[in-house]
């Protein structure tokens, strides 16, 4: 009857842990190879490319992939540890819109890639199959985790990105457009006097490198994205850089009208230009909502919606783009000793000298306390540090007013970074974070820029 019994079950494993030890041992050799083959076939994939350059992967992601291999076989599944550390990717993934196929596809692939390993060991076909379970437990595991934290990040980030193109239609509609309408006309007056006094407009920056420019290629690709009429406004633009600007030239210009032509067809776009922003402007509703309430800068909540756009603009375009973090210095002392009205003072006067000290296309966040960040769109490290120093050398020389008729001054500190190619715009942030440290370390009212 025992031995009936038994007939029936299966004899449990000597070594129930052997298939995992040997997944470790060969994870902890090869972890370099896999993460190598993972990334050869992710950027081949038209989809991973969009989103990840070839410097990255070889700086950056492939030993954060190797980590994430050794991490699964020493973490155990059931743990809170491996899911929150599961969780956090997910969220990252979500962050840089990696979509979550290329996600699961790249789990398949480690483990083809490790079937491929365990048949060249020649291990026993009993102990193969138990380190290929173990590892493709934690792999699915893994990926459990993930997923779920990617489909809830990716709804907030979804519903971020509606309010802050919400948040921006809403703002003070007429003097958008003016101003907008302004720096359009003004370009063109240039183009037209540089003419006049030197027969060609040789010397005048393209429409596009503009502030107008700047600005359709930033500001208004958030408030309008996908419109029609915005991109009417783009193939005018480079309809002008492209064939109008050197037609001016009059060695390039041919037929009888020669560059009077041109002329023509330059006044001509820009009214069409001025009409189509009229038709934009037309749409826009009127909402208060999205700014900081006592700074009148960005709210934070938009960081991941402006700068995930800007980093992916800046590496598709090849151009570049830098953040500054500002701090106000010895704030604590102004609340202490003036009180808290004052301190929101200072704060807004502050904000109100970096939003003077900026361009229409750049982006201005309070980031918490006394703390600013400020995106510079198109912007090399080199040129950031002139804005900050100017900053600090404008803030050092204003007089900030308090709500009592008092009058102090006020130091602030900057640190500065250029993006240098990571996807995850924090990388970009910390490095900032970290030079204002080493200024605020360094005596506080300076400006320092990040190490590479």
């Amino acid at each position: 009857m025992h031995e009936n019994q038994n007939q029936g079950q299966q004899t449990p494993p000597a070594h129930p842990s052997r298939g995992l030890e040997i997944a470790k041992a060969l994870l902890f050799a090869q972890a370099g190879l896999l993460a190598s083959s993972f990334y050869d076939a992710f950027l081949r994939d038209e989809d991973a490319s969009n989103f990840l350059s070839h410097a990255a992967v070889q700086h950056k992601l492939t030993n954060s992939l190797k980590g994430w291999l050794v991490d699964i076989c020493l973490l155990n599944p059931e743990e809170e540890a491996f899911a929150q550390r599961q969780r956090h990717i997910g969220d990252i993934h979500a962050r840089l819109k990696i979509p979550i196929h290329l996600v699961l596809e790249g789990a398949a692939r480690l483990k083809a890639d490790m079937t491929q390993l365990l048949q060249e060991r020649n291990l026993p076909p009993a102990d193969a199959l138990d380190a290929f379970v173990a590892f493709s437990h934690r792999v699915d595991s893994a990926m459990c985790h993930m997923s779920a934290a990617f489909v809830q990040k990716s709804g907030q980030r979804a519903r971020a990105d509606e309010a802050y193109r919400l948040f921006a239609l809403g703002q003070d509609v007429s003097a958008e457009r003016e101003g907008q309408r302004a720096a359009l006309m003004e370009w063109s007056h240039t183009v037209l006097f540089d003419i006049l006094a030197n027969g060609t407009g040789d010397n005048c920056k393209p429409l596009s490198q503009s502030p107008f420019g700047l600005w359709v290629r930033h500001r208004a690709g958030i408030l309008f994205e996908g419109t029609g009429a915005l991109e009417t406004i783009r193939s005018a633009m480079r309809d002008i850089d492209d064939f109008i600007l050197p037609g001016l030239n009059p060695e390039a210009a041919v037929g009888p009208e020669g560059a009077s032509h041109f002329i023509g067809e330059l006044r001509r776009r820009i009214d069409e230009i001025k009409f189509l922003l009229n038709d934009l402007f037309q749409t826009a509703s009127a909402a208060e909502n999205g700014h900081d309430p006592l700074t009148r800068t960005l709210n934070r909540r938009f960081l991941p919606s402006i700068l995930g756009r800007e980093l992916a603009l800046a590496a598709s375009n090849d151009v570049p783009f830098s953040v500054l973090m500002l701090d106000v210095d010895h704030f604590k002392s102004v609340n202490d000793r003036y009180g808290h009205s004052s301190g929101d003072a200072v704060l807004q006067q502050v904000a109100d000298l970096l939003l003077g000290a900026v361009r229409p296309a750049d982006f201005v966040f309070r980031f918490g306390g006394e703390e600013f960040l400020i995106a510079l769109v198109e912007t090399k490290l080199g040129r950031a540090l002139e804005v900050a120093e100017s900053i600090r050398r404008i803030c050092e020389a204003h007089v900030f007013r308090l709500p009592g008729q008092e009058d102090i001054h006020v130091t602030v500190s900057a640190g500065a970074a250029q993006f240098e190619g990571h996807p995850d715009y924090t990388y970009l942030i910390n490095a900032a974070d970290e030079a204002l440290y080493r200024a605020k370390n360094a005596g506080r009212n300076r400006v320092e820029a990040a190490r590479g």
